[in-house]
């Protein structure tokens, strides 16, 4: 495991997780937010995020924090392990609640309140993002695949590895 993606809805954990997997087996850890997001809330091009984006798959590890479905393909073909934080969506809307105004290290700022166009976009998820999700990993079969459905398999997960 030397290239690793954390996909998933926002809110599923999926941060936390990468830090997880960053903290134990010390690759570096990216974050997609963080090379698409500025501080001031406006985005860098689609241009700047790629060649970002290419520098970082470039390397001969990482782990990769984000979803971006634009550039998942890419990331995919490159990935040797994808974890999908597949997780109910009233989990993943009470997550985003509960991170309003607390300082993140995936994110330029701090959410100080509900962004109501994002909040749709996670309650569209599971039919706009997760069929395209499941379609490019049965694409990527070189893959080893770890899919969660709760927290308490994440956190069994993480429990097994710290405590043997």
């Amino acid at each position: 495991m030397k290239k690793v993606l954390v996909i998933g809805c926002p809110g599923s954990g999926k941060s936390t997780f990468a830090r997880y997997l960053h903290d134990v087996s010390e690759l570096p850890l990216y974050y997609l937010d963080m090379i698409w997001h500025k501080e001031d809330k406006t985005t860098y091009t689609q241009e700047e995020f790629d060649v970002a984006l290419d520098k970082i798959l470039d390397k001969d590890a990482w782990i990769i924090d984000g979803n971006y479905s634009r550039t998942l393909d890419k990331r995919l073909d490159r990935a040797d392990t994808v974890y999908f934080l597949d997780l109910d969506l009233d989990v993943c809307l009470s997550s985003i609640i509960s991170r309003l105004n607390k300082k993140r290290p995936d994110m330029p700022w701090v959410e100080e309140e509900i962004d109501e166009e994002f909040m749709d976009f996670i309650r569209d998820f599971p039919i706009s993002q997760r069929p395209k999700i499941l379609d490019a990993l049965n694409r990527h079969d070189h893959i080893k695949d770890i899919t969660f459905k709760t927290r308490a398999e994440v956190n069994e997960y993480i429990k097994e590895r710290r405590y043997g």
